[in-house]
């Protein structure tokens, strides 16, 4: 495994907590299924998983109010399943029948440094090796290009990244202390039919939150 650093920005964030059932609020720091998303949306392919192991809070924590509106339905799965088998389905919505207004507590003016390890599985690519998308991830990270553009928690939140290659010649993390509570780590697709959560104690040390390793004690279904 080689571990990259990525600064990512943005306007605005909302890494939506669970348990919240109506109104959006953010966790007050990025989670690392978010951060590894915005590593996927550079790279990704089926030989190649990502872990976040680091997460450096670069501005101080800041909130806004929003309300706005939402899409309250999707698509029908047997709809597009239908669909896909020649027959005529309904693969449209009517958006204002479907439009929700709904409130949110988010971030604002975002700036993180986050560390995480490309791990090369050989088993699901043979013949070829890790280096290979080391260099692909460095070559595409380095000339700001991506699959699609990263967002910060919600698609409409852009993200914006810079590969970091010496992080000694980058600004500190904030000064700042807290507890975080418990955190989505990332799902467990073990069962893809019906994909778990798994949480973590968080804690902000000095600007800095640790990662625990998906198969430690510290994360919990």
């Amino acid at each position: 495994m080689k571990r990259f650093c990525l600064e990512l920005t943005g306007n605005y964030a909302c890494f939506t907590r669970p348990e919240m059932k109506v109104e959006r609020v953010s966790y007050d720091v990025i989670t690392p299924s978010a951060a590894r998303a915005c590593f996927e949306a550079i790279l990704w392919k089926p030989a190649i998983r990502w872990h976040v192991r680091k997460v450096e809070v670069l501005k101080p924590i800041n909130w806004i109010n929003l309300r706005r509106n939402e899409v309250g339905a999707v698509i029908s799965t047997s709809n597009v399943k239908s669909a896909m088998k020649g027959n005529d389905s309904i693969l449209g919505l009517n958006i204002e029948e479907e439009r929700q207004q709904r409130a949110g507590l988010f971030l604002r003016d975002v700036a993180y440094r986050v560390h995480a390890d490309l791990e090369f599985l050989a088993a699901k690519e043979s013949g070829s090796n890790a280096n290979k998308y080391y260099e692909m991830f460095e070559r595409r990270a380095s000339k700001g290009q991506c699959v699609n553009q990263p967002y910060l928690g919600c698609r409409e939140f852009a993200g914006y990244f810079r590969l970091i290659d010496n992080t000694q010649d980058e600004p500190p993390p904030i000064a700042e202390s807290r507890e975080l509570g418990f955190m989505l780590h990332d799902l467990d697709f073990s069962n893809p039919n019906d994909p778990t959560p798994r949480f973590f104690r968080a804690q902000l040390k000095n600007g800095i939150v640790e990662i625990p390793l998906w198969n430690s004690e510290e994360v919990r279904a």
